[in-house]
């Protein structure tokens, strides 16, 4: 399950983890905050009782979505014709 909300400057989408099984064996939820130049993605930890947050720059997140869909490699996406080598 999700929910996206939008923000005044920023759109927050929340990831709760709904698998089967036991309840020990869910993760805590994702919270990705998209802003105008990165997105960050924030997920508690019960073990260090903190968030732990990692903010990506618009390129990464293009080549993350990019990754997500090609076999093992090395690849480089082409800015300008959004072409993957």
């Amino acid at each position: 399950m999700f929910t996206i909300e939008h923000d005044f400057d920023a759109t927050v989408i929340t990831l709760v983890d709904e698998a089967e099984g036991p309840v020990e064996a869910l993760r805590e939820d994702v919270i990705i905050t998209a802003f105008e130049d990165c997105v960050t993605l924030r997920q508690f930890d019960p073990q260090r009782d903190t968030d732990v947050v990692v903010t990506l720059s618009l390129a990464q997140l293009d080549e993350l979505a990019a990754a997500l869909n090609l076999p093992e490699g090395v690849y480089r996406l082409a800015r300008e014709s959004g072409k993957i080598t």
